[in-house]
């Protein structure tokens, strides 16, 4: 996926929001859609994953103990992106990280702690993330990630986030666990199902917006079953690396990465009229 697919004609119709949704004059409050961030993302995902099994095994507080404390972090997080004016690489890129790791504890406490099913839980988030996606657009008349320069877009943005983390992360263990079809072949078909997506896009029309959070959603189990994987041992269908080599691997591609773009900029655009600012 690149920038232009995240494309819409829908971010001309932000001007059509109501005066008390005026858009402040900051700029995008998060990046370019370009190479970079696919996979960034996707190892976000993956790091999401493989860190919240192992604090949950390392950490000692327990799975709910664990997922209060990140909450926590991810809120400390959370108000400091929404206190910038412009996106910023690394608060932005560490709130999604924290956002990957809350999903995945919020689908595990449901499942592992609650006996929720994951029939279920995927279910239940769908339609969670879809009655977020339909709040947003009636208030907003606009789903694009090219306008989130609003409190309320912005808010309306990361609830989407975290629940297509939450809904990845139990759709990944729907399909890799409970339907048995392996860590390394869940991965493949997610992967397919994006590359999918993406010549619907670019050959046959289908809408930018809804390509965009299509993909969006697929990287989470996409980068989950990629994770488990790494870390889950031999005998569980891994390549056994454990989750203290695979999440310091992923974290470190993901720092050099955040760094690179925080030097280059090479994924901020300058909105119109930026120079009369």
């Amino acid at each position: 996926m690149t920038r232009e697919m995240a494309e819409t004609p829908e971010v001309a119709l932000a001007g059509s929001a109501p005066a008390r949704h005026a858009r402040r004059p900051y700029w995008n409050k998060v990046p370019e859609v370009t190479v970079y961030f696919w996979i960034i993302k996707v190892l976000c995902t993956t790091v999401g994953e493989t860190a919240a099994d192992l604090l949950n095994e390392k950490a000692g507080l327990g799975l709910t103990g664990v997922s209060v404390l990140m909450s926590v972090l991810l809120a400390v997080v959370l108000v400091v992106q929404f206190r910038t004016s412009t996106y910023r690489a690394g608060v932005y890129w560490l709130a999604v990280a924290l956002i990957s790791v809350v999903g995945t504890l919020i689908s595990d406490n449901l499942t592992d702690n609650m006996g929720v099913p994951l029939e279920t839980t995927t279910t239940v988030f769908a339609i969670v993330l879809a009655v977020v996606f339909v709040v947003w657009y009636r208030r907003e008349r606009t789903l694009s990630i090219h306008s989130i320069d609003t409190t309320s877009r912005e808010t309306f943005y990361w609830l989407a986030v975290l629940f297509t983390f939450a809904l990845g992360t139990a759709a990944g263990d729907l399909f890799s666990e409970r339907m048995d079809l392996g860590y390394w072949l869940s991965a493949l078909l997610f992967a397919l199902a994006i590359a999918a997506v993406a010549v619907a896009h670019f050959t046959l029309g289908l809408d930018a917006v809804g390509s965009f959070w299509i993909a969006y959603v697929l990287t989470r189990p996409l980068g989950a079953s990629i994770g488990d994987y790494l870390a889950q041992p031999a005998g569980d269908g891994g390549l056994g690396f454990g989750t203290v080599v695979t999440s310091v691997l992923f974290l470190a591609v993901i720092l050099g990465l955040v760094v690179y773009l925080t030097v280059t900029r090479k994924d901020v655009a300058e909105p119109e009229g930026a120079a009369a600012l």
